[in-house]
């Protein structure tokens, strides 16, 4: 048939529209990324255009395989692809990637001497002259590119130099993308040496598949989409739930639910659940926020099964908080703010697994949703790993190793956007050491090996990392276990970096202690996933029921049995301010020890004392005598009980390493609460090193 020229003009303009439309669809702005960072419902869905997550990072090289040599190897900093002199400049390669894609996350830490200012640079598309120059500090958290949250330093109560610094700027890219960093202070390329400057990195990038159109970063495409960046700052600053624009439905939940019992309430799809609010009340509220469940199921399927601290990023302690998926406040209003469509029917029960009443109180609300073939069940799991030993293998010959903790497993097809970690840690020390490791599809070797847990949480320097609770994407709201025995909470909520799999996931994360000790261990995993997903974590009923700890002895038992306790059961604490690594729970060598445990204490000075405490079910006077670590920095101390002193000369100093056993005299054991303590005394050279394996009594 002839074409008029009217039908070729319309033909045409059909054609363009379509054409305008497939590009519109498959094109990645800077503009629509941010679009996608505070869109809550595209989490929910799967990937309009799909993309893969990978990640650069200063993992340490020596780590090749499972069960190789160097799999828990920590030397993780001023690791990089290469270096390579660009304009007479030697740049140190962090990152080398081809295109289409997006640098979605880039964080960083440093030590050293004016660390931290040496010169990043990002270069796109092939380009030999850097699109992004300035001093790390200033690109990532200082302002030069943009202000906060996006480019943000955590803790605000730590020094600057110490904190984790974090760009959540997206930076996409059409072809390649190379960041390096210039220093003239590395002088440890590679971790040869303790000298010079130190750079730790981890960075997630997106890779789109091939063909799509991604408009590259440009700092004159940033001006042109300030008012965007702006909108978007500001919503995450303001924490804006968009609640306002959505046609609700607030449906009342709770009430008292007796132990044993669960509340339970059915919402008719197809509907998306927008928030959850509750707070509990309960006589041991600690006890409560750990024992009473969050249940839900979509469509049939089990999607969240999560004790209700956990769930919301508080744990088993009220900590307030506020980020973008999760709040808390000081009257233990929780709020969580995740998507979760389901197609045809839900369910949402309150389930009590402890031996009290709890009272509940809360709201859910709902509003329409269209079900479709991206769409998602929302999904999170807990599991407690309960008073689990830090080393594994740990003989009289070993001293063990660090291993690695499965946060979770999946198969099916879906997208994982987040976990929290929720620990007690027992020992005087930092407990984080270990490094995430995430198998995507079947992977053999992890595309995300990280640097260490606080960095994955987005903060840094373990031990001396402060609270915050002030950022959208990262919290750790309480870091009072990080150092000392104590309570801890880790959270990171992942939108742009959150990652897809098409077939299986495995998030691993090596429990990397300093000491030898016992801790509680509770991850909580937030993911979603289509319709036919399954994961490895199995309600852990006997997790959530377990005593929650508040002290060291809640995990250790202090007490007598058969009038002997390990030194590593006992509470202990000095009068020296308790400093980080000044006392611990170790091996000694080749020495053989009971239990393969010590207690040591090195930087106690003349008149300062170490405290033990114990508790006795017996009353009466007993001969106490306890078995010392001997060795050349070993020191003279003298012993009390009660405060009433048994021996003043107790000389642990020797010519090498050994183990002595030494008599402390008579003395009155109390029914309950024992304090044994052992003062330094001089003359016995500069350091006054003590340990002890075990007390043991005998009725006189």
């Amino acid at each position: 048939m002839k074409k008029t020229k009217h039908q070729l003009v319309f033909l045409l303009f059909l054609a363009s529209g379509l054409i305008m439309q497939s590009c519109g669809r498959d094109s990645v702005t800077l503009e629509s990324l941010l679009d996608e960072m505070v869109d809550r419902e595209q989490l929910a869905r799967l990937p309009e255009i799909p993309y893969t997550l990978k990640q650069f990072s200063s993992y340490d090289r020596g780590a090749v395989a499972p069960g190789r040599p160097g799999w828990f190897a920590n030397s993780d900093r001023t690791m990089f692809i290469r270096e390579e002199m660009n304009q007479g400049r030697k740049e140190y390669v962090m990152a080398d990637t081809e295109g289409p894609g997006a640098i979605v996350r880039v964080w960083m830490t440093f030590a050293g001497e004016n660390s931290g200012n040496g010169i990043l640079r990002f270069y796109f598309d092939g380009d030999t002259i850097p699109e992004i120059e300035g001093t790390a500090f200033d690109v990532i958290s200082g302002g030069q590119l943009v202000g906060e949250p996006l480019g943000s330093s955590v803790s605000d109560l730590s020094p600057y130099e110490n904190r984790g610094h974090n760009l959540y700027l997206p930076l996409p890219y059409q072809k390649h993308c190379k960041i390096t960093y210039e220093s003239n202070n590395i002088t440890n390329y590679g971790n040869k040496g303790n000298t010079g400057e130190s750079v730790y990195y981890n960075i997630n990038y997106r890779t789109y598949p091939e063909g799509t159109a991604v408009s590259s970063f440009s700092l004159e495409r940033l001006k042109a989409a300030s008012s965007k960046v702006e909108q978007v700052r500001e919503i995450l600053l303001k924490r804006e739930t968009g609640l306002e624009k959505l046609n609700l439905s607030v449906n009342e939940i709770g009430g008292t639910i007796k132990p044993g019992k669960e509340w339970t309430a059915g919402f008719e799809g197809p509907s998306a659940i927008r928030y959850i609010r509750l707070q509990l009340d309960a006589e041991n509220l600690e006890q409560a926020l750990r024992s009473t469940v969050l249940k839900m199921e979509f469509d049939g399927e089990q999607g969240i099964w999560c004790p209700v601290g956990d769930f919301f990023g508080t744990g088993y302690q009220i900590r307030p908080l506020n980020t973008w998926y999760a709040r808390v406040d000081e009257n233990g209003t929780m709020e969580a703010y995740w998507v979760m469509p389901f197609e045809k029917t839900a369910t949402l029960s309150i389930m009590n697994t402890g031996g009290q009443e709890v009272e509940v109180a809360g709201q859910a609300g709902l509003s329409a949703w269209k079900w479709d073939d991206r769409s998602m069940h929302f999904r999170s799991s807990w599991h407690q790993f309960t008073n689990i030993f830090t080393r594994e293998g740990m003989t009289a010959e070993s001293e063990g190793s660090p291993f690695d903790i499965n946060y979770v497993d999946l198969s099916g097809k879906g997208v994982y956007v987040g976990d929290g970690l929720v620990l007690f840690n027992t020992s005087y020390i930092w407990w984080g050491e270990g490094d995430e490791k995430i198998y995507v599809d079947g992977e053999d070797f992890p595309s995300h090996f990280g640097t260490g847990t606080e960095d994955y949480y987005g903060y840094a320097w373990g031990g001396r990392s402060k609270r915050f609770s002030n950022h959208p994407f990262i919290a750790q709201p309480d870091e009072s276990g990080n150092a000392a025995p104590g309570y801890v909470v880790n959270l990171r909520y992942r939108i742009l970096d959150a990652l897809p799999f098409n077939e299986s996931l495995e998030v691993d994360m090596e429990l990397w202690h300093w000491h030898a000790t016992w801790i509680n261990y509770a991850p909580a995993t937030y993911y979603y996933m289509r319709p036919g997903g399954s994961t490895n974590i199995v309600p852990d009923t006997e997790g959530a029921r377990a005593k929650v700890a508040l002290k060291s002895t809640d995990i250790i038992p202090n007490r007598l049995k058969n009038g002997k306790i390990e030194a590593e059961h006992m509470a202990f604490r000095n009068s020296c301010g308790n400093r980080k690594g000044s006392m611990g729970i170790t091996p000694f060598g080749d020495v053989p020890l009971s239990g393969n445990l010590r207690v040591v204490w090195q930087d106690g000075q003349p008149g300062d004392t170490i405290y033990f405490n114990f508790v006795s079910e017996m009353e009466g006077m007993f001969g106490l005598q306890a078995d010392f670590c001997n060795g050349p920095a070993f020191g003279r101390f003298k012993a009390l009980l009660n405060g009433r002193e048994l021996s003043s000369g107790i000389l642990l100093h020797s010519s090498s390493p050994s183990m002595r056993t030494v008599k402390l005299g008579q003395a009155m054991i109390r029914m309950g609460e024992n304090t044994l303590a052992f003062v330094v005394m001089p003359g016995q050279g500069k350091r006054h090193l003590f340990g002890m394996d075990v007390l043991l009594l005998k009725q006189e």
